[in-house]
């Protein structure tokens, strides 16, 4: 097991049983360096994961601390503010795999080039994509993104992790994203593919992610069956 998994999954436990208090201040990380016997980037590497999990948060000048969350957080569930993918959220500690309804490319209808900021000759990948984990139906995705700013895309990179392949393949890397979060009753695909009923709520999530250089890379609608976990957020009052 890589080092900063093993760290990862001890920080977990020691939160979920409670040895890590809510709200408690954690060693920094010189001294979880010492007591895991490796070096602090390693437990950078940890501690990031873990605020991707929504488990733990930093403050700039102060510390890494416990979320009130935590403890009886789901397995599921992610941060308002993250924007990993499922792959690096959950593939440490699940079986994540990905079963592609659609993939074409096409040129994108009016919308999407002012989202994506397109010329109507420039391509878009469209995309369906079930992902399951655990062998159980966990989001249906629909995906638009520009061929000439994500080349490359194939029906290998679809069943594995899109996120993954933009990061190591073409060392790009991911800044930021506008998102809408709202609840609407299940469509066909969600009844057909995410075992919904007809009149079940499903979280939508909306976005447009941007590369760190600020060019958007990906306009997108998630849906989520309302009883696999819960969309967090945390709010500091510092600043008021």
């Amino acid at each position: 097991m890589l080092k900063y998994v093993e760290i990862e999954n001890e920080i977990r436990k020691r939160i979920k049983n409670g040895y890590y208090a809510i709200g408690e201040h954690l060693p920094d990380q010189n001294q979880m360096a010492k007591e895991f016997k490796t070096t602090r980037v390693t437990v950078q590497k940890a501690l990031k994961n873990l605020i991707n999990e929504d488990l733990i948060y930093s403050q700039r000048g102060s510390g890494t601390y416990v979320k009130a969350n935590a403890k009886y957080a789901s397995k599921f569930d992610f941060g308002v503010d993250q924007y990993v993918g499922t792959t690096q959220f959950l593939g440490k500690n699940h079986k994540i795999a990905s079963k592609i309804i659609k993939f074409k490319i096409r040129y994108p209808n009016a919308d999407e080039k002012e989202r994506l900021n397109l010329n109507k000759n420039d391509l878009v990948y469209d995309i369906k994509r079930l992902r399951i984990v655990d062998d159980e139906p966990y989001a249906f995705e629909y995906t638009k993104m520009p061929v000439n700013i994500i080349p490359g895309i194939d029906e290998s990179v679809l069943k594995k992790s899109i996120y993954g392949y933009i990061n190591q393949t073409l060392n790009k890397k991911i800044g930021a994203a506008y998102r809408i979060i709202s609840a609407n009753k299940s469509n066909q695909d969600d009844q057909k593919y995410l075992e919904c009923k007809k009149d079940d709520p499903v979280l939508l999530v909306n976005q447009v992610v941007f590369l760190k250089d600020g060019i958007p890379f990906e306009y997108s609608e998630t849906h989520h069956p309302y009883n696999k976990g819960k969309i967090t957020v945390y709010v500091s009052g510092n600043n008021r």
